[in-house]
């Protein structure tokens, strides 16, 4: 079935067509979540709220991007996270196995064509890149999240987290700003593009 035709039986009430969406959305939801919030495990609780939530509130999807829709529930999962647990997000350094094992490289950074070393840099750069985007304010980290990770227009940006097209604009140019100052510190992993002018490998 097409996705417009699991969305109409999920509306019915068929777990079965909704399962199926959550199969095709879960991960896409997970990294969301995991780059607003930063903690593994919080992460986990938000998609798992937010799927519940959305099965709720599916009679009222009108239509449009479904993906839109998913991520703005999500989004304010996440805020609902961050008021429970008043506190500011944990920046998790390592990535662990469920048994709590350590894993050097992980498995979704592999890529049989990269040599060793170039797999420790791709994952070198991939926890330089979560440390920057935590560092950034809730606001910009979110509207970097939904438009550079995920692909949403500004638009779709604005709608989801209700907010002025000018200020997703707004917060987006800042937050790139802060992003690219944050990486010139890993600034030897970064393709030469994306280095400030002047700077160059050794």
């Amino acid at each position: 079935m097409d996705e417009a035709t699991l969305i109409r039986e999920a509306k019915k009430g068929d777990l079965t067509a909704f399962n199926k969406l959550v199969l095709t959305y879960q991960d896409m939801l997970y990294n969301t979540a995991y780059r607003i919030i930063g903690d593994p495990a919080l992460a986990d609780d938000a998609v798992q709220e937010a799927f519940i939530s959305a099965f709720q509130k599916l009679k009222s999807y009108r239509g449009g991007s479904f993906k839109s829709w998913l991520l703005r529930i999500v989004t304010n999962t996440c805020y609902d996270e961050f008021r429970r647990q008043k506190r500011k997000p944990t920046t998790p350094l390592d990535i662990y196995t469920d048994d709590g094992e350590e894993i050097e490289s992980p498995s979704w950074l592999k890529d049989p064509t990269l040599s060793p070393e170039k797999q420790l840099e791709t994952y070198e750069l991939e926890q330089a890149i979560q440390r920057c985007i935590q560092a950034l304010p809730l606001e910009f980290r979110t509207v970097v999240v939904l438009t550079e990770l995920q692909g949403l227009s500004y638009q779709e940006a604005a709608k989801a987290i209700k907010k002025p097209l000018g200020t997703i604009k707004s917060r987006l140019a800042r937050a790139r700003t802060r992003l690219q100052k944050c990486l010139q510190k890993v600034k030897e992993l970064l393709p030469a593009k994306f280095r400030l002018e002047g700077e160059t490998s050794s």
